[in-house]
C-alpha cells in the first residue's frame, strides 16, 4: 500500500529531474512571450536565437566532450581566439576558405592532443594544464596579431559562411545542427562514445574492459581542441575580423551551458542534448532581457542566478531520488 501511495510522487521526482529543465526552458519562452509578444514570439527573431547561439553550442559542445571522460579544458576560450587568428590570417594570405578552416581545425587538435597528453602522461590536473595552455596560447595570439584585431584585407569569400543564409535559414544555425547531430551520434551511437562514457563513469573499471584510458582521454581533449578551434574561426567568418581575446568571452557561457545540461535527460552526466538546451536557454534569456531593454549586467545576474538555482533544483531532486 505504501509502496503504491510512494509510487506517483517517485514518478514526478523522476520527470522533474529529467525533464525539469526543459519545462523550465519552454517557461522562459512563454514569460518573454507574454511581455514582448511583437518583438520576441516571431520566426525571425527565432531563427536570430539560433544564430547568435551557434557559436555557444559548438564550443560548449567541445567542453562536454572532456566532460564526458571526466576532465575539463579551461583553454577552450583561448582555443577559439586561436582558431579566428589563424583562419583569418591564412584568409588574408590568399589561402582558401576551406584551408583556413582546416588550418584552424588542426591547430585546435594539435593543441588539444598536447593538453591530453600531458594529463595522461605525467598526471596532472586539467584544471591546472588547461589554464596554464589558455594562458600560452593567449600569448601566442598576440603575438601572431601584434595585439591588433585582424580586420583589413579579408576578401568576401572568407565571410560568405557566417553572413550566408539558406532558404532564410542562417547557415551558422544549420552549421551548428550539423556539429550538434554529429557529436550526439558519435557520443550515443559509436562504441568510440560509449568508451569515453566508460571511461569518465569508471577509470578502473574501463581499464579492467580492456579500454586505454589515457588515448581516449588524449582523443576527447582532440575533438574539444578541434571544436573550439572552429568555434574561432565561424566567429571570425560572421564578424569579418579577428580579434586576439576574441574567443574569451565564449569560456564561461560554455561550461554554463554544459552544466546545465547535466541537469537535463541524463541526470548529472555531461550529454550533447541537454548541452544545446542550455545554450539555447543562455540564448533566450540574453535575447529576451535585450528585447525588454535590461541592462546587460543586470542580465549577467539574472542568467547567472538562473543557472544556479537550476543546479540547486537539479541536486534537490537528486537528493529524494537517492533515498
Amino acid at each position: 500500500m505504501q509502496e503504491s501511495k510512494r509510487a506517483p510522487a517517485l514518478r514526478v521526482t523522476h520527470f522533474t529531474r529529467r525533464y525539469g529543465t526543459a519545462v523550465a526552458a519552454l517557461a522562459i519562452v512563454a514569460v518573454f512571450s507574454v511581455l514582448s509578444p511583437d518583438a520576441f514570439f516571431s520566426v525571425e527573431n527565432a531563427l536570430n536565437i539560433t544564430r547568435q547561439i551557434s557559436f555557444l553550442v559548438i564550443i560548449a559542445i567541445a567542453a562536454t566532450f572532456v566532460m564526458v571522460v571526466g576532465e575539463f579544458d579551461l583553454s577552450v576560450g583561448a582555443l577559439a581566439s586561436l582558431g579566428g587568428v589563424v583562419a583569418a590570417q591564412l584568409a588574408v594570405a590568399g589561402m582558401p576558405v576551406a584551408a583556413c578552416f582546416a588550418a584552424a581545425a588542426a591547430a585546435g587538435v594539435v593543441t588539444g592532443v598536447v593538453n591530453g597528453w600531458l594529463i595522461t602522461r605525467f598526471g596532472l590536473l586539467s584544471f591546472i594544464t588547461t589554464l596554464a595552455m589558455g594562458t600560452v596560447l593567449g600569448g601566442l595570439v598576440f603575438w601572431m596579431t601584434g595585439g591588433s584585431t585582424v580586420f583589413e584585407n579579408i576578401p568576401d569569400a572568407f565571410s560568405a559562411l557566417g553572413r550566408a543564409a539558406v532558404l532564410g535559414v542562417p547557415a551558422l544555425s544549420l552549421v551548428m545542427l550539423a556539429v550538434a547531430v554529429l557529436a550526439w551520434f558519435v557520443l550515443t551511437h559509436t562504441p568510440f562514445g560509449r568508451r569515453l562514457y566508460a571511461v569518465g563513469g569508471n577509470r578502473a573499471a574501463a581499464r579492467v574492459a580492456g579500454i586505454s584510458v589515457g588515448t581516449h582521454t588524449v582523443a576527447a581533449f582532440a575533438v574539444s581542441g578541434l571544436l573550439a578551434a572552429f568555434t574561432g574561426a565561424l566567429l571570425a567568418s560572421r564578424l569579418g575580423s579577428a580579434q586576439p581575446t576574441g574567443g574569451n568571452g565564449l569560456f564561461l557561457p560554455a561550461y554554463a551551458a554544459a552544466f546545465l545540461g547535466m541537469t537535463a535527460f541524463k541526470d548529472g552526466v555531461p550529454n550533447v542534448p541537454g548541452t544545446v538546451l542550455g545554450a539555447l536557454i543562455i540564448g533566450v534569456l540574453a535575447n529576451g532581457l535585450t528585447i525588454l531593454q535590461i541592462p546587460t549586467f543586470l542580465q549577467d545576474v539574472i542568467t547567472g542566478l538562473i543557472v544556479i538555482l537550476a543546479v540547486i533544483v537539479q541536486r534537490l531532486g537528486a537528493g529524494r531520488g537517492e533515498r
